[in-house]
Protein backbone atom coordinates (compact mmCIF):
# COMPACT_ATOMS: atom_id res chain seq x y z
CA UNK A 1 0.00 0.00 0.00
CA UNK A 2 1.40 3.22 -1.15
CA UNK A 3 2.15 5.99 2.06
CA UNK A 4 0.36 9.46 1.54
CA UNK A 5 2.62 11.62 1.34
CA UNK A 6 2.55 14.44 4.51
CA UNK A 7 3.49 17.76 5.10
CA UNK A 8 3.39 19.46 8.00
CA UNK A 9 3.66 23.20 8.65
CA UNK A 10 4.59 24.25 12.22
CA UNK A 11 4.63 27.56 13.26
CA UNK A 12 6.37 27.56 16.66
CA UNK A 13 5.77 30.53 18.49
CA UNK A 14 4.63 32.55 15.37
CA UNK A 15 3.39 34.76 14.09
CA UNK A 16 2.54 37.41 16.96
CA UNK A 17 -0.76 39.22 15.73
CA UNK A 18 -3.89 37.65 14.94
CA UNK A 19 -3.99 39.91 11.22
CA UNK A 20 -0.31 37.83 10.77
CA UNK A 21 -2.05 34.65 11.22
CA UNK A 22 -4.97 35.74 8.70
CA UNK A 23 -2.49 36.75 6.15
CA UNK A 24 -0.49 33.38 6.12
CA UNK A 25 -3.97 31.08 6.23
CA UNK A 26 -5.11 33.49 3.04
CA UNK A 27 -1.93 32.63 1.36
CA UNK A 28 -2.66 28.71 2.58
CA UNK A 29 -6.55 29.20 0.99
CA UNK A 30 -5.72 30.86 -2.35
CA UNK A 31 -2.90 28.27 -2.91
CA UNK A 32 -3.46 25.32 -5.65
CA UNK A 33 -1.93 22.39 -3.88
CA UNK A 34 -1.63 18.58 -4.75
CA UNK A 35 -4.63 17.08 -4.01
CA UNK A 36 -2.65 14.22 -2.75
CA UNK A 37 -0.62 15.31 0.14
CA UNK A 38 -2.00 15.41 3.62
CA UNK A 39 -1.53 18.61 4.78
CA UNK A 40 -1.61 19.79 8.50
CA UNK A 41 -1.03 23.69 10.20
CA UNK A 42 0.04 23.40 13.74
CA UNK A 43 -0.33 26.95 14.24
CA UNK A 44 0.57 27.92 18.26
CA UNK A 45 -2.34 26.98 20.83
CA UNK A 46 -3.81 30.12 21.21
CA UNK A 47 -4.42 30.19 17.63
CA UNK A 48 -5.58 26.55 16.70
CA UNK A 49 -9.70 27.30 16.92
CA UNK A 50 -9.52 30.45 15.37
CA UNK A 51 -7.18 29.02 12.84
CA UNK A 52 -9.43 26.05 12.06
CA UNK A 53 -12.33 28.18 11.54
CA UNK A 54 -10.98 29.95 8.75
CA UNK A 55 -8.64 27.41 7.09
CA UNK A 56 -9.87 25.74 4.17
CA UNK A 57 -11.50 22.11 4.58
CA UNK A 58 -8.69 19.90 3.25
CA UNK A 59 -6.13 20.95 5.13
CA UNK A 60 -6.07 19.57 8.65
CA UNK A 61 -4.67 21.44 12.31
CA UNK A 62 -2.56 20.43 14.84
CA UNK A 63 -1.44 20.94 18.25
CA UNK A 64 2.25 21.74 18.95
CA UNK A 65 2.22 19.87 22.45
CA UNK A 66 -0.16 17.97 25.09
CA UNK A 67 -0.21 16.82 28.36
CA UNK A 68 -0.44 13.25 29.79
CA UNK A 69 -3.59 13.91 31.87
CA UNK A 70 -6.93 14.64 30.71
CA UNK A 71 -7.92 17.09 33.36
CA UNK A 72 -6.96 18.67 36.57
CA UNK A 73 -4.34 20.89 38.14
CA UNK A 74 -1.82 21.65 35.49
CA UNK A 75 -1.90 25.29 34.92
CA UNK A 76 -0.51 25.81 30.92
CA UNK A 77 -1.06 22.34 30.03
CA UNK A 78 -3.02 21.43 27.05
CA UNK A 79 -5.44 18.01 27.73
CA UNK A 80 -4.90 15.47 24.81
CA UNK A 81 -8.96 15.29 25.34
CA UNK A 82 -9.63 18.95 24.97
CA UNK A 83 -8.11 18.90 21.55
CA UNK A 84 -10.15 16.44 20.10
CA UNK A 85 -13.55 17.68 21.91
CA UNK A 86 -12.48 20.86 19.70
CA UNK A 87 -12.03 18.80 16.25
CA UNK A 88 -8.10 18.87 16.47
CA UNK A 89 -7.11 15.40 15.38
CA UNK A 90 -3.00 15.45 15.55
CA UNK A 91 -0.36 16.87 17.83
CA UNK A 92 3.23 17.00 17.80
CA UNK A 93 5.15 15.42 20.43
CA UNK A 94 8.97 15.26 21.02
CA UNK A 95 9.65 17.85 18.80
CA UNK A 96 13.53 18.49 19.79
CA UNK A 97 12.47 22.18 21.34
CA UNK A 98 10.49 20.21 24.18
CA UNK A 99 13.49 17.79 24.45
CA UNK A 100 16.28 20.54 24.95
CA UNK A 101 14.17 23.86 26.04
CA UNK A 102 11.85 22.03 28.38
CA UNK A 103 13.87 19.20 29.40
CA UNK A 104 10.82 16.29 28.28
CA UNK A 105 12.84 13.01 28.51
CA UNK A 106 11.54 10.06 25.73
CA UNK A 107 9.55 8.24 28.56
CA UNK A 108 7.54 11.48 28.52
CA UNK A 109 7.19 12.20 24.87
CA UNK A 110 6.29 8.53 25.41
CA UNK A 111 3.47 8.72 28.02
CA UNK A 112 2.26 12.06 25.91
CA UNK A 113 1.89 9.89 23.14
CA UNK A 114 0.11 6.75 24.69
CA UNK A 115 -2.38 9.43 26.49
CA UNK A 116 -2.74 11.43 22.68
CA UNK A 117 -3.91 8.04 21.05
CA UNK A 118 -6.43 7.07 24.02
CA UNK A 119 -7.77 10.45 23.36
CA UNK A 120 -8.12 9.13 19.93
CA UNK A 121 -5.46 12.02 18.13
CA UNK A 122 -2.95 11.17 15.73
CA UNK A 123 0.92 12.04 16.77
CA UNK A 124 3.79 13.40 14.85
CA UNK A 125 6.03 11.65 16.78
CA UNK A 126 9.38 13.82 16.67
CA UNK A 127 13.37 12.36 16.97
CA UNK A 128 16.57 13.37 15.87
CA UNK A 129 20.08 13.39 16.80
CA UNK A 130 22.36 16.27 17.46
CA UNK A 131 25.32 17.92 15.73
CA UNK A 132 27.43 15.67 18.23
CA UNK A 133 25.40 12.41 18.06
CA UNK A 134 25.99 12.27 14.57
CA UNK A 135 29.67 12.56 14.76
CA UNK A 136 30.36 10.19 16.82
CA UNK A 137 28.35 8.01 14.43
CA UNK A 138 25.18 7.43 17.17
CA UNK A 139 22.17 8.49 14.85
CA UNK A 140 20.98 5.15 14.93
CA UNK A 141 21.27 4.43 18.29
CA UNK A 142 20.29 7.70 19.53
CA UNK A 143 17.21 7.54 17.26
CA UNK A 144 16.50 4.18 18.22
CA UNK A 145 16.62 4.69 22.06
CA UNK A 146 13.78 7.68 21.56
CA UNK A 147 12.06 5.03 20.11
CA UNK A 148 11.85 2.17 22.67
CA UNK A 149 10.03 3.74 25.13
CA UNK A 150 6.90 4.75 22.35
CA UNK A 151 7.50 1.58 21.18
CA UNK A 152 7.16 -0.38 24.60
CA UNK A 153 3.36 1.70 25.14
CA UNK A 154 1.75 1.47 22.23
CA UNK A 155 0.08 -1.45 21.05
CA UNK A 156 0.47 -2.64 17.46
CA UNK A 157 -2.99 -1.09 16.16
CA UNK A 158 -2.03 2.31 17.86
CA UNK A 159 0.80 2.46 15.10
CA UNK A 160 -1.82 3.83 12.59
CA UNK A 161 -1.80 7.25 14.17
CA UNK A 162 1.50 7.63 13.90
CA UNK A 163 3.55 10.27 12.04
CA UNK A 164 7.46 9.57 12.51
CA UNK A 165 8.85 13.26 11.78
CA UNK A 166 13.12 12.63 11.77
CA UNK A 167 14.54 15.94 12.51
CA UNK A 168 17.94 16.21 12.93
CA UNK A 169 18.49 18.58 15.87
CA UNK A 170 21.40 20.26 13.72
CA UNK A 171 19.61 21.14 10.87
CA UNK A 172 16.41 22.83 12.65
CA UNK A 173 16.42 26.30 12.03
CA UNK A 174 20.23 25.96 10.96
CA UNK A 175 20.10 26.61 7.46
CA UNK A 176 21.96 23.29 7.53
CA UNK A 177 19.90 20.19 5.74
CA UNK A 178 20.92 16.23 5.73
CA UNK A 179 21.53 15.57 2.35
CA UNK A 180 19.18 13.39 0.77
CA UNK A 181 21.35 10.33 0.68
CA UNK A 182 21.74 11.04 4.98
CA UNK A 183 17.68 11.58 5.16
CA UNK A 184 17.06 8.64 3.34
CA UNK A 185 19.82 6.37 5.47
CA UNK A 186 18.15 7.65 9.02
CA UNK A 187 14.62 6.86 7.02
CA UNK A 188 15.47 3.59 6.13
CA UNK A 189 17.01 2.29 9.70
CA UNK A 190 14.16 3.65 11.27
CA UNK A 191 11.98 1.77 9.06
CA UNK A 192 14.09 -1.60 9.38
CA UNK A 193 13.86 -1.06 13.48
CA UNK A 194 10.31 -0.82 13.25
CA UNK A 195 10.19 -4.08 11.12
CA UNK A 196 11.92 -5.83 13.95
CA UNK A 197 10.97 -4.18 17.15
CA UNK A 198 7.02 -3.57 16.05
CA UNK A 199 6.19 -5.81 12.58
CA UNK A 200 7.05 -5.62 9.20
CA UNK A 201 3.12 -4.41 8.49
CA UNK A 202 3.74 -1.34 10.59
CA UNK A 203 7.09 -0.67 9.11
CA UNK A 204 5.80 -0.09 5.50
CA UNK A 205 2.99 1.47 6.27
CA UNK A 206 4.17 3.80 8.66
CA UNK A 207 5.05 7.51 7.29
CA UNK A 208 7.97 8.96 7.99
CA UNK A 209 8.77 12.82 7.21
CA UNK A 210 11.94 14.83 6.96
CA UNK A 211 12.36 17.65 9.25
CA UNK A 212 15.47 20.38 9.39
CA UNK A 213 15.22 23.33 7.27
CA UNK A 214 13.26 21.77 4.48
CA UNK A 215 12.64 24.83 1.84
CA UNK A 216 11.81 25.16 -2.28
CA UNK A 217 14.93 24.62 -3.18
CA UNK A 218 15.73 21.35 -1.44
CA UNK A 219 12.44 19.27 -0.79
CA UNK A 220 12.01 17.86 -4.71
CA UNK A 221 15.69 15.72 -3.76
CA UNK A 222 14.37 15.28 -0.68
CA UNK A 223 11.06 14.43 -1.32
CA UNK A 224 12.23 11.54 -4.05
CA UNK A 225 14.15 9.82 -1.66
CA UNK A 226 12.17 6.19 -1.26
CA UNK A 227 11.33 6.32 2.42
CA UNK A 228 11.00 10.22 2.68
CA UNK A 229 7.51 9.93 3.30
CA UNK A 230 6.72 13.84 3.28
CA UNK A 231 8.29 17.17 5.34
CA UNK A 232 7.12 18.39 9.34
CA UNK A 233 8.38 22.15 8.17
CA UNK A 234 9.35 25.21 10.73
CA UNK A 235 10.42 28.52 9.18
CA UNK A 236 9.79 27.81 5.60
CA UNK A 237 5.92 27.15 6.53
CA UNK A 238 5.78 30.98 7.54
CA UNK A 239 7.04 31.84 3.91
CA UNK A 240 5.13 31.26 0.53
CA UNK A 241 7.26 28.98 -0.31
CA UNK A 242 5.76 26.35 1.81
CA UNK A 243 3.00 25.93 -1.37
CA UNK A 244 6.10 24.38 -3.06
CA UNK A 245 7.14 22.14 -0.61
CA UNK A 246 3.57 20.94 -0.17
CA UNK A 247 3.85 20.47 -4.05
CA UNK A 248 7.36 18.90 -4.06
CA UNK A 249 5.97 15.53 -5.56
CA UNK A 250 3.92 17.25 -8.22
CA UNK A 251 5.49 16.40 -11.80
Amino acid sequence: MARQFFVGGNFKMNPISREQKKTLVKVLNDADVDQNVEVVIAPPAIYIIPLKEILRGDFKVAAQNSYIKTSGAFTGEISPAQLADAGIPYVILGHSERRTLFHETSKIVADKTRAAIDAGLSVILCVGETLEEREAAKTKQVVEDQLKPVIEVLKEADWSKIVIAYEPVWAIGTGKVATSAQAQEAHADIRSFLASAVSPSVAESTRIIYGGSVNAGNCKELGAQKDVDGFLVGGASLKPEFIEIINAKRA
